[in-house]
C-alpha cells in the first residue's frame, strides 16, 4: 500500500496539537495510508530537511520560528502568503514545494464564529474599525483578512510603530492603518471598534484588559484556557473566542490541501477540544 505522510517542522514542536488534528481527520474519514508527525527544526534547518524527505512527504504545516524560511524555500507562492511575509504551510507540487498561508482561513474562522454567535454576520466588519493588539508575525494573518473583510481602520496598539512594513499586507486594499501606544485612550477606541483582536501573549495586555474589552474579543492564545483577556469578557457578557477555533480553521484548510479531500471538521474539532478541555 502507498503511504502518504505529512508533518508539523518549528521549535519547539513537541507541544504542537497539528498531529492530533490531523491524524484524527486521516482516522474519521479511513485515510488509512496517511501519517502526521512532527520535526523539531529551527529556520536554518528547515530546507535540508525538506530536501531530504522522499516523495512520501506530501505536505508540512510550518511554526515559528521557521515561517519566513518556508516562504523563501518555496518554488511557488500564494498571493496571501506573498502579502503576509510567510508561509505556515507547504505543498508539495509538480516542480518543488507550493507555500500557503491558512492563519487567514484561522483568523477569519474564528470571527465568522464570533459574529455568528451573535446572530450576525462577519461581513457587518465592512466599513468599520477594527484593534489589533501587536505587531508580531500573528498580526499579519489578521491584518490581512480584517482588510480582505473591507475594514475601513486597522488600529494596531504597539510599542513601536511599524506602519511601512504592515501596510505592505495590505497593499491592493482600501484599509486604512494607523498605531498607538499602550498610553494611548485604548477604551475610547475599543468603544468605536467592531472587533478587538489581540496577538499577543496574555502578560502583554494584563494591564489594559479592561480598557480592551468593549467589542466582541479574538484572543489568538488558547493555553492555558480561559486567558485573563476571554474571562474578563465573559465577565462583562462580551462576545468573544479563542484562538484554538484558529488553530482548527487552519488545519482544515491545510488538511484539504495535503490530502485532496475534504476535511472531517466535526471530528477535528472534538479531538481538540477533548484535549484542551476535557470535561471542563
Amino acid at each position: 500500500m502507498i503511504h502518504f505522510r505529512a508533518a508539523v517542522l518549528g521549535h519547539p514542536i513537541e507541544h504542537s496539537l497539528s498531529p492530533l488534528l490531523h491524524n484524527a481527520g486521516y482516522a474519521a474519514i479511513g485515510l488509512s495510508q496517511w501519517s502526521y508527525g512532527r520535526f523539531d527544526c529551527d529556520s536554518q534547518q528547515l530546507s535540508e530537511l525538506v530536501d531530504k524527505c522522499d516523495p512520501s512527504f506530501r505536505g508540512f504545516s510550518v511554526t515559528m520560528p521557521c515561517k519566513f524560511e518556508a516562504l523563501d524555500y518555496a518554488t511557488s507562492v500564494s498571493e496571501r502568503a506573498q502579502r503576509i511575509g510567510s508561509a505556515n504551510t507547504l505543498v508539495r507540487a509538480e516542480n518543488g514545494w507550493y507555500a500557503d498561508n491558512t492563519d487567514t482561513e484561522g483568523v477569519r474562522g474564528a470571527l465568522e464564529i464570533l459574529f455568528s454567535d451573535r446572530g450576525g454576520a462577519v461581513e457587518a466588519l465592512k466599513n468599520t474599525r477594527a484593534i489589533v493588539v501587536g505587531a508580531g508575525g500573528t498580526s499579519r494573518p489578521a491584518i490581512w483578512t480584517l482588510g480582505t473583510l473591507g475594514v475601513a481602520e486597522i488600529i494596531v496598539v504597539n510599542r513601536s510603530d511599524r506602519r511601512e512594513e504592515l501596510e505592505a499586507v495590505l497593499e491592493g486594499e482600501s484599509t486604512k492603518i494607523s498605531f498607538v501606544g499602550f498610553d494611548a485612550n485604548l477604551r475610547s477606541y475599543a468603544q468605536s471598534a467592531s472587533v478587538v483582536i489581540s496577538t499577543v501573549p496574555s502578560v502583554g495586555v494584563s494591564d489594559y484588559i479592561d480598557d480592551l474589552v468593549h467589542a466582541p474579543v479574538l484572543d489568538v492564545i488558547y493555553d492555558p484556557w480561559p486567558t485573563p483577556l476571554i474571562q474578563h469578557a465573559q465577565k462583562k457578557g462580551v462576545p468573544c473566542i479563542g484562538g484554538h477555533i484558529m488553530l482548527l480553521h487552519q488545519a482544515l484548510s491545510q488538511f484539504e490541501q495535503f490530502t485532496g479531500a475534504k476535511a472531517p471538521r466535526e471530528a477535528m474539532q472534538k479531538a481538540l477540544f477533548d484535549h484542551l478541555f476535557g470535561d471542563k
